[in-house]
């Protein structure tokens, strides 16, 4: 495929993932899983669309509890890069996305234990901790992990910027 055309369509995907969809998509694929392993941890979870009702706890799932910027951010990363085949963006992307929901419900199900077993206070200390230091490592951990895996010789943007500045009138 022309490197132009493959260009304007990766960033015209990019550009238009609508976050309103991605959100509506992974938000049952977040909850459900913790509803059930809240149930078979024995908690008697209660059901909503975006949340969770455990004893006196209502727990309400924000977007950024489901990590609907890591699954955008990862995308921008894989579409964002130079030289990736379709297939192998395809599977990044699904990869990537996969590690991301597996360490996100580990994350959620910890702090949802924790905020009913040891109070508010442990919880934002875990949460803040996951937030702040645990989350940006582990995004960066996968993106390496791709990179290696798919054998990925691009740097995102700065690949596509170099080859076409070699081709432009500025050179």
């Amino acid at each position: 495929m022309n490197y132009y055309y493959n260009l304007v369509v990766r960033s015209s995907i990019a550009l238009l993932i609508p976050l309103d969809l991605l959100l509506y998509i992974l938000t049952p694929l977040t909850i459900y899983p913790i509803y059930f392993i809240m149930q078979l941890l024995g908690y008697n979870p209660k059901l909503s669309f975006d949340a969770i009702l455990i004893g006196n706890y209502s727990l309400i799932f924000a977007p950024a509890c489901i990590a609907v910027g890591a699954y955008y951010f990862l995308s921008l990363l894989v579409l964002f890069t130079k030289d990736i085949k379709l297939k192998d963006r395809v599977y990044c992307i699904l990869l990537g996305s996969l590690l991301i929901w597996v360490m996100n419900i580990i994350r959620v199900t910890i702090l949802i234990v924790v905020v009913i077993n040891y109070g508010e206070n442990w919880f934002e200390l875990i949460h803040m901790t996951f937030w702040y230091a645990v989350s940006g490592v582990y995004a960066a951990l996968i993106w390496i992990l791709l990179v290696y895996l798919f054998k990925i010789k691009s740097i995102p943007v700065y690949s596509d910027l170099k080859y076409l500045y070699k081709r432009s009138i500025f050179k």
